[in-house]
């Protein structure tokens, strides 16, 4: 079954390959398989980057390279002297992109603004829980049902977001992945003809590129939007072939077989950079990896067991051999380039006889737990297989027996999040929109437990903090209230903290108007190349 899977995707590439003669094909080596292609239901940067980044659009975008907000779907907007009320005019004559499974009558307007965000907000939607098992995990793990009181249509091209409380991120929260604007006449479509999970599977939307064709685990076709607002873009075709190995995304990038990769194995980089038909970007990763306990489940609910833990484990030794100098050891939930970094917290020493002795002290012996391991290369952990072992050696050393497990990796992101689940899991995050908030709340508030929050830690002094924090617009005291809370998970340690990184992107020198985004996606609006 292997060996036919792995023909049928050569097949494909060769076939979209062939393409060029008569169009401009980019293709994009892409990582790992989508979990879906509904935004609003996933966290994973793969999954963005085959949907939200290629067939949809938002109110709001981020720019090119940076995270600074710009016009999307709406040309402007106002906000109340009070916080609580923001009012978009939407951009005119917006068309949806039309597809062999559904053609458009109408433009975009208010009508898909809401009940793209409503269905998300409203447990009694009937687009709640339309897919089994999934769920919106980024408006759950942020508040938004709790933060957002209506969503009004003032008229076709104006919506006003009434919200119940001040809150600073809220316009750069509407321009990531999850706040991705999508057809209510598709999707009312869908619901008459009793095919919902469709929309998961069939994307439609406003954005660069529109969706053609996905074959599981092999390749993503696309092509360039013919009605796109902004313009259609300068390739005609874009593929993502995907190629799981780094070392196999190396060669066939080398090989010309792709013209763009994400993720090179550090060992391979040098290499890279020496050809001459290569370019290799570079920049420091907006990102953390960590180790996340579950602190519902004993003995890993007490902070100077996973605090002991902490200590047994070399981290230094984890980042040389995974990124052989391309990263740094992390003591915080949110990386130094991030402004409120907290520089005076004092990271969890390596010491294997400290940490032996506070495991003695906390009554554990003969201590058994699972460390579980990605099946994926992502920016933050290259090879989370080698930090597993490594681990797995360290604790064994303090008597801690570790057994590393692992899933495939739309399992692996369900799995881990789940309150039950035991052991620790590797994970990480790649910033969302330049606020620390993206970091601390999502991935460690209380709101966000049974989601992102996947060492299910809900600690109401730290999340007191994450309120006072977004309740006010003043960048010194948003800077203390997350200075105060990284003192507390320092202390409270619901993660190791492994690394941050520095992200690598090589592609064909032939390919120009790319730009490397410190949020870790992959654009392709705007990129073109030459023959």
């Amino acid at each position: 079954m292997k060996k036919i899977s792995v023909l049928l995707a050569a097949t494909a590439l060769i076939s979209v390959m062939a393409t060029s003669a008569w169009s401009k094909t980019l293709v994009y080596c892409s990582e790992g398989s989508p979990e879906g292609f509904d935004p609003s239901l996933y966290t994973a940067g793969t999954t963005f980057d085959a949907s939200s980044r290629t067939v949809y659009s938002r109110l709001v975008e981020f720019k090119h390279g940076g995270t600074e907000i710009e016009p999307g779907l709406a040309d402007s907007w106002s906000v109340s002297a009070d916080g609580t009320e923001y009012t978009f005019k939407l951009h005119p004559g917006v068309k949806y992109q039309t597809t062999d499974f559904f053609t458009p009558t109408r433009d975009f307007n208010a009508d898909d603004v809401i009940f793209s965000f409503e269905r998300q907000l409203k447990a009694d939607n009937p687009w709640n829980k339309y897919v089994e098992g999934g769920s919106y995990e980024y408006a759950a793990g942020m508040g938004f049902p709790e933060l957002i009181k209506s969503i009004e249509k003032v008229d076709d091209l104006t919506v006003k977001f009434v919200l119940n409380h001040p809150e600073a991120p809220f316009l750069a929260d509407l321009a990531m992945d999850f706040a991705s604007i999508v057809s209510k006449e598709y999707a009312d479509k869908l619901a008459a003809d009793g095919k919902m999970a469709q929309l998961n599977q069939q994307p439609l939307g406003t954005g660069p590129f529109t969706f053609v064709a996905y074959q599981p685990d092999a390749v993503i076709r696309y092509k360039a939007n013919e009605t796109y607002f902004k313009g259609k873009e300068k390739i005609d075709d874009l593929v993502f072939a995907i190629t799981s190995d780094a070392a196999v995304r190396a060669q066939k990038l080398k090989a010309g077989e792709c013209h763009l990769i994400p993720y090179p194995n550090a060992a391979d980089v040098s290499e890279l950079k020496k050809d001459e038909n290569l370019t290799v970007l570079e920049q420091a990763g907006l990102n953390v990896s960590y180790l996340a306990y579950n602190t519902l489940i004993a003995p890993f609910d007490k902070a100077e067991v996973r605090k002991a833990l902490n200590m047994a484990i070399n981290k230094q030794a984890i980042v040389d051999a995974v990124f052989q100098g391309a990263a740094a050891v992390a003591k915080n939930p949110i990386p130094p380039t991030m402004w409120s970094y907290n520089d005076a917290v004092v990271d969890d020493k390596y010491d294997p006889d400290a940490s032996k002795k506070m495991l003695a002290d906390a009554g554990v012996k003969d201590l058994k737990m699972k460390i579980w391991a990605m099946p994926v290369s992502r920016p933050y952990m290259l090879n989370a297989r080698r930090a597993a072992e490594l681990m797995q050696a360290d604790l064994a050393k303090v008597g801690v027996d570790a057994e590393i497990v692992t899933h495939e990796w739309a399992e692996y992101l369900k799995l881990s999040s789940d309150k039950n689940r035991d052991g620790a899991v590797i994970l990480g995050w790649t910033g969302d929109n330049g606020d620390p908030d993206n970091f601390m709340d999502t991935l460690l508030g209380c709101d966000a437990v049974g989601g992102n929050n996947r060492a299910q830690w809900c600690n109401k002094e730290f999340d007191d903090l994450m309120t006072k924090a977004k309740l006010t617009a003043d960048v010194a005291e948003r800077t203390k209230a997350y200075e105060q809370a990284q003192l507390i998970f320092k202390k409270e340690a619901p993660w190791n903290t492994l690394d941050h990184s520095l992200v690598f992107v090589p592609m064909s020198k032939k390919v120009s108007g790319f730009f490397m985004d410190p949020l870790g996606i992959h654009r392709f609006d705007g990129v073109d190349i030459s023959e």
